[in-house]
């Protein structure tokens, strides 16, 4: 959609890079910064800039945290994991106010189709945190990718002598675990099964 003010069309084109966002919401978003103050536009670049300079992933879990470790980690209990393929899908979780454990951010998930295997997310990571630790929930998507890196998962760690459970029914298989309800990841978290 050329507006023929490239400024504008420049803009347009930075909020389509966004994940959903089509070239109309785009031009609306455009039409949104160039109606607010210079003062409003000012502190949303800034916030932009703060935030990309600011945030990167804790050293524990790999979840997003502007300080060494994140709060979770700093404050909760460490004998149950929940390992999550992305850092959004803890948002869920928390949301839910029920699970009081660490989380653990693949960064992915198994698929060899696509060249992907363990070296190439997180779970050595996961395998050296496990001391103290009774419990690993395996929360990755119900898709063919997350039961196959849920049973790689178990299959690693249940020699171990670390219960691994997997999230009970209540999360439809092909779903996203971010896009899910809170009450719907509450009866999973409640009902989740071992593996």
């Amino acid at each position: 959609m050329q507006t023929q003010i490239e400024s504008l069309d420049n803009l347009v084109a930075q909020f389509t890079k966004l994940p959903s966002v089509g070239s109309k919401t785009a031009q609306r978003y455009a039409y949104s910064i160039i109606n607010m103050s210079e003062e409003d536009v000012n502190l949303f670049a800034q916030s932009l800039i703060d935030a990309k300079k600011k945030i990167h992933y804790c050293k524990t879990c790999g979840n997003y945290t502007d300080k060494d470790e994140c709060e979770i980690c700093a404050t909760r209990d460490k004998s149950i994991i929940c390992v999550v393929k992305d850092p959004k899908d803890i948002s869920a979780f928390e949301k839910t106010r029920e699970y009081k454990g660490v989380y653990h951010v693949l960064h992915g998930t198994l698929n060899p189709l696509a060249g992907i295997g363990p070296d190439d997310i997180h779970i050595k990571e996961l395998i050296k945190r496990l001391d103290g630790v009774k419990e690993v929930i395996v929360a990755t998507n119900p898709d063919v990718d997350g039961e196959v890196t849920a049973a790689y998962i178990a299959k690693l760690i249940k020699p171990l002598g670390v219960k691994v459970t997997r999230l009970a029914s209540g999360v439809s298989m092909g779903s996203d675990i971010e896009y899910t309800d809170e009450v719907t990841l509450t009866r999973a978290l409640q009902d989740r099964k071992e593996i």
